[in-house]
């Protein structure tokens, strides 16, 4: 039905993450990339972009700035809880682009502590069993509203 959305949880999310700027920010903090000019480094966006989406990720509790020099006060960007809940859906999100995006070597591997390569794999939190298209079914869907 035309000019209709479904109430969504991936919705709200976007919301706040879903910019590319947004979770490349995510991206060069998880990496342990906590300045700005290192995140903007990292990143490629520009400064005034960057200072916005970061500003966001700070109002929604996603990031926080912590103070580690007075004079001049200047500030660090820290995953709160919420950010380091991101961190398995950037790791996917990798993963995902190392085998159907990037071609070659990935540019980037990460090694879990148990010495094996990391790979990123959803699993049910009950059986622990991988999560595969087919495996669920819909128990409570998003009523549609008028966009």
């Amino acid at each position: 039905m035309a000019g209709t959305a479904r109430i969504c949880s991936i919705t709200n999310a976007l919301a706040v993450v879903g910019e590319r700027w947004s979770i490349l920010a995510l991206r060069e903090i998880f990496f342990g990339q906590r300045r700005f000019d290192q995140i903007v480094a990292g990143t490629g966006a520009s400064r005034d972009i960057l200072a916005t989406r970061l500003r966001t990720l700070v109002e929604a509790g996603v990031v926080t700035k912590e103070l580690y020099e007075e004079h001049p006060p200047r500030y660090e960007y820290v995953l709160s809880e919420s950010g380091e809940q991101i961190a398995p859906i950037l790791l996917a999100l990798m993963e995902w682009g190392n085998r159907y995006v990037t071609e070659g070597a990935p540019p980037t591997v990460f090694r879990h502590s148990c010495g094996a390569e990391l790979h990123a794999e959803t699993v049910c939190g009950h059986c622990r069993a991988p999560i595969r298209p087919g495996d669920s079914t819909v128990v409570r869907l998003g009523e549609v509203t008028p966009a």
